[in-house]
């Protein structure tokens, strides 16, 4: 699997602007087994570099996908990174390897009590767990020094923005359902202000809660 992201790494180094990940990050990725986060019927295909069900109209990322927001975080390790949409809790868990803290959320309670069961069993301690509209994030304990988001939203949700902290980053999907999305970096500079940088197309289920449009309320990408 870690060979398959270095190629894909290598294949989009034209896109993403690097031709390999941090090695902390590549290091990450081969501590954490993704086969306990696949459901039992797909064991066979947990090594695959591609997405799988996990129930719920919800997905396991691709490792490459995985590997490579995690690294466009540029987390150290004494920050808190807050994670929309638990899922399986397989980025929950890469992101553990090397955050102090991440709090991480997910509107479906089934997924998120069985990833935090699953999360619990193989004994990290450093996540706290929510389940709420991600589109709000989790104030209480913001800012935070980086925030990914693992669906696709239609536009950047303001309160993520207000959430992340000076010299943060924000990683996520930007686009409609089964459409065109691009893979988004927002950094937020000491002054306040925002800038987005797109990385590369990407194909992510939808992030479910959306409010109400309000033009008040959302950044446009």
């Amino acid at each position: 699997m870690l060979t398959e992201i270095e190629q894909e790494v290598e294949y989009t180094s034209r896109l993403i602007g690097k031709r390999r990940l941090a090695p902390a990050v590549m290091q990450a990725m081969g501590r954490v087994l993704r086969e306990a986060f696949v459901p039992p019927d797909l064991q066979a295909y947990a090594y695959d570099n591609g997405p799988l069900p996990i129930g719920h109209g919800q997905t396991i990322s691709q490792p490459y996908i995985v590997a490579l927001m995690t690294d466009l975080l540029q987390l150290e390790p004494d920050h808190s990174v807050l994670e929309v949409g638990t899922g399986s809790g397989y980025q929950t868990a890469v992101l553990a390897e090397l955050a102090r803290k991440v709090f991480t959320m997910e509107l479906i309670p089934e997924l998120g009590e069985a990833s935090m069961s699953r999360l619990q069993r193989l004994n990290y301690t450093n996540i706290e767990y929510r389940t709420g509209n991600g589109y709000q994030g989790w104030p209480e304990y913001a800012p935070y020094d980086a925030i990914i988001v693992t669906a696709a939203a239609p536009y950047i949700p303001q309160p993520l923005i207000d959430q992340l902290k000076p010299g943060g980053r924000l990683v996520l999907p930007l686009g409609q359902p089964y459409m065109h999305q691009e893979l988004v970096v927002v950094t937020r500079d000491e002054q306040g202000e925002i800038r987005t940088r797109d990385i590369l197309g990407v194909s992510f289920v939808p992030l479910v809660g959306e409010p109400e449009p309000d033009g008040d309320d959302r950044l446009l990408h």
